[in-house]
């Protein structure tokens, strides 16, 4: 693919998926004077090539910083970026060296594709595959991959591989579901708060088999309350306490 086609799949991705931006002349300039995604991916096609095809030391990383420092986005002029990519605001984005994406990514402020400092050998960022959604603040870490159609929620630490048609979220990241399928009809694990919804479940179901067998043997019914419903009447009763 020439480099032209990399520049208009690129325009395209900005005046697609940034509802900021006007048509006509007006979001054309928009566009390439004032959207940062797009002008740090430009400007990264050109470093790219400097770098990994001409092999010119030193000033494909100098002329990358003075984008930095214009754009607000850290693109290493060896990172691998298919067409169609955009990022929206951009402040704060990080590509490492060896991050590879497929086409029409996007990525929102604050993401990082980058090392946890415990890799060995010379891929040590991730790897997204085609048409990824990655929301603020996403930490994508290490030599992982990331599947096709996937959607990464915001302010998200991914340390392991995501499968295609995923959903990821939290803070500690799992996957929510897969084809649009939440996890626990697709897949024999469980999420902590799918656990311990059961555990409550089986609990009372105990306490019930108890009565059950104290009717039946003619013993006094004793009042038993699980610890959890203990809780809820002990806050109930300290809100009283308060108004």
């Amino acid at each position: 693919m020439s480099a032209w086609e990399y520049v208009k799949n690129d325009f395209n991705a900005a005046m697609r998926n940034d509802p900021a931006i006007p048509g006509g002349l007006r979001g054309i300039l928009e566009v390439v004077l004032c959207t940062p995604g797009f002008l740090a991916i430009t400007f990264h096609r050109g470093f790219h090539f400097m770098h990994s095809t001409m092999h010119i030391p030193v000033l494909p990383r100098f002329l990358s910083l003075i984008v930095r420092w214009w754009t607000g986005i850290e693109i290493h002029p060896g990172a691998k970026i298919g067409k169609g990519f955009f990022i929206d605001h951009g402040a704060g984005v990080v590509i490492g060296e060896t991050a590879e994406v497929g086409d029409n990514v996007i990525l929102y402020q604050g993401v990082t594709l980058g090392g946890t400092g415990n890799e060995k050998g010379s891929k040590r960022h991730p790897t997204l595959e085609s048409n990824v959604f990655i929301g603020s603040g996403a930490k994508i870490l290490g030599p992982i991959k990331i599947g096709a159609n996937s959607r990464i929620g915001a302010n998200s630490v991914v340390l392991k591989d995501v499968p295609e048609n995923a959903t990821v979220t939290g803070t500690r990241a799992r996957t929510i579901k897969v084809n649009g399928k939440r996890v626990s009809e697709t897949s024999p694990s469980m999420n902590p708060e799918e656990l311990w919804s059961r555990f409550l479940k089986m609990e009372e179901e105990l306490v019930m088999v108890r009565k059950e067998l104290k009717h039946l043997k003619g013993e006094k019914e004793k009042r038993v309350i699980p610890p959890h419903v203990e809780v809820e009447v002990l806050n109930k009763k300290k809100e009283l306490c308060l108004k």
